[in-house]
């Protein structure tokens, strides 16, 4: 469904990543992980047409997207769920999950749209007129992730989901995901708690330094003696 194939990306004259390639299989959860400054915000970034790529390529089903203008690329079902969540804050929740139906196939099916994220999250429904920056960090990332979901997506991206939230709201966010792969949706996702994102994730990639050091299965991952060593304190 998509490749990344050796990119490089630069802030002005720093590069943030030197050679990151990853592959995402349609209908599967692909976690990108690493530490803080590895790239992986950046890499969402450079996927989503928002970060411009230097070096590389990046495909989706065998078309080269990379510099593509963003809007192009949510038109094309990829849907990115940035870190820190992006909402408007002076807007009511509503308004913010019909903001999440840009394409016209979404605005076509706005209710079908609604109804499916109230289900999803029954929360949202009873906080439908609130403002969204009056909800708690929880609320605020389902809501988010909601907006996402609005634009009728073939690709979910998720930038770190589970960032200041409650142990127990955390476990909650990753049983939603999981929720949203089994409904058919691809998704990647970029998460500091690696080891919940390994239980997760059907496959896995590890950047560091700005680039791929790792791949593979998440039940292989987790046997790696450098991820069991640095990642997973064992």
């Amino acid at each position: 469904m998509l490749s990344v194939e050796k990119i490089a990306v630069f802030y002005r004259d720093v590069q943030a990543l030197e050679e990151v390639s990853l592959e995402v299989q349609a209908g599967k959860i692909v976690a990108l992980l690493g530490p803080n400054a590895a790239g992986k915000s950046t890499t969402l970034r450079a996927i989503s047409g928002v970060t411009k790529v230097r070096k590389g390529r990046i495909v989706l089903d065998d078309h080269p997207i990379q510099n593509v203008a963003p809007y192009r690329i949510v038109e094309s079902g990829v849907i990115h769920v940035p870190e820190g969540r992006g909402l408007f804050s002076t807007l009511t929740v509503q308004e913010n999950l019909e903001l999440g139906a840009y394409t016209w196939q979404a605005r076509k099916a706005i209710r079908e749209g609604l109804s499916q994220v109230f289900t999803l999250f029954p929360r949202l429904q009873e906080r439908r007129r609130q403002l969204a920056g009056s909800l708690s960090g929880g609320e605020q990332q389902m809501c988010a992730i909601a907006r996402g979901l609005m634009a009728r997506p073939r690709l979910l991206m998720i930038d770190e989901m589970s960032l200041g939230l409650a142990p127990l709201l955390v476990q909650t966010m990753f049983e939603t995901v999981r929720k949203i792969s089994e409904s058919g949706l691809t998704v990647l996702l970029v998460e500091q708690q690696i080891h919940k994102a390994l239980q997760l994730a059907h496959v896995a990639f590890l950047l560091e330094n700005g680039r791929t050091v790792l791949s593979g299965l998440t039940s292989d991952l987790i046997q790696n003696d450098h991820v069991k060593r640095v990642y997973l304190g064992m």
